[in-house]
């Protein structure tokens, strides 16, 4: 009688709570497990804000992605959306070791005329490229100059000692890099015959952590005010200004210093320092003082 009576609460029990879950049916994404039963537990919804990124995805709104990256890359993992959207075509913003870059995959001919567009930039100026490590270099350009044993210097083996690092270099292009890389858009004879690119190795993580899961280097180029030249180093501030004209997405990992990379132009010999910036002036290297010819001056690219 007294197990009757027991089986009968428990009925009782299971038909309360049958009958409340059918007057008020919720669903809920995530579930707790406890002994046999299977009881839903609360979440908070929130509501989704930019410049917010406490889950493992990422936020959306005015179709444009923004996630935050610690700079150490512990958390690299927010990143696998990204490379995604750049292997598709999207141009968006990641950090560099200077500065904060443009890019957009250098095989993607739509997403560099976006990017060109977004950043106003015209056909005959040049764009950087980067990469991960020197395979790529070396696929898409004719690489440093190794010595020949009559006077020239092996520079790759003073190179590899800086880089990663803040330097842009430029290099003789290869064949496998797009021609609109390199004179893209433009018939005039004076770009007729470029055949230069500015390389890139950045010593920074989350950047590295983007240019390892693809498949080939980045087209870039700096971020500057619409209308004043000076550096945008904010991601916020970069989110709001060109958000609007036409990003993708933005990598946030923290404000960086106004300073760009040192360039260098590598096809003379000695090296010549066209832009000095964060990389310092090496004993190999050659700055003068005096103006840029136009041809020099063309050589530096719109680049980080």
């Amino acid at each position: 009688m007294q197990m009757v009576c027991g089986d009968k609460l428990c009925l009782r029990f299971d038909a309360v709570f049958n009958f409340s879950l059918r007057l008020a049916p919720v669903s809920f994404p995530t579930t707790t497990h406890v002994s046999n039963f299977r009881l839903p537990s609360m979440s908070v919804k929130r509501s989704p804000k930019r410049l917010k990124y406490t889950a493992p995805r990422f936020t959306k709104e005015d179709g444009l992605v923004y996630v935050e990256a610690d700079p150490s890359g512990s958390d690299s993992w927010k990143l696998e959306p990204v490379v995604n959207l750049l292997k598709e075509g999207a141009v968006g913003v990641i950090p560099t070791d200077t500065l904060y870059a443009i890019a957009c995959d250098l095989r993607s001919h739509s997403a560099i005329e976006r990017l060109r567009r977004i950043k106003n930039i015209e056909a005959s100026k040049p764009l950087s490229i980067l990469c991960h490590s020197f395979r790529d270099i070396d696929k898409y350009t004719a690489g440093f100059p190794r010595g020949d044993g009559q006077g020239h210097a092996n520079l790759f083996k003073a190179v590899k000692h800086y880089l990663p690092g803040p330097y842009t270099f430029i290099l003789m292009a290869s064949k496998e890099l797009p021609k609109q890389c390199i004179r893209y858009g433009t018939t005039a004879a004076k770009y007729a015959s470029r055949k230069n690119v500015g390389v890139r190795m950045p010593d920074d993580a989350i950047c590295q952590a983007i240019l390892k899961e693809m498949d080939a280097p980045l087209i870039c180029s700096s971020i500057k005010f619409l209308k004043e030249d000076e550096w945008m180093i904010d991601p916020v501030m970069i989110a709001d200004t060109y958000g609007p004209e036409g990003l993708d997405f933005v990598v946030a990992g923290g404000v960086r210093v106004a300073e760009p990379s040192t360039v260098v132009d590598m096809t003379k010999m000695p090296p010549r320092v066209l832009r000095q910036g964060k990389g310092p002036i090496l004993p190999w290297m050659v700055s003068e003082d005096d103006q840029k010819t136009d041809v020099e001056e063309d050589l530096i690219p719109a680049a980080i």
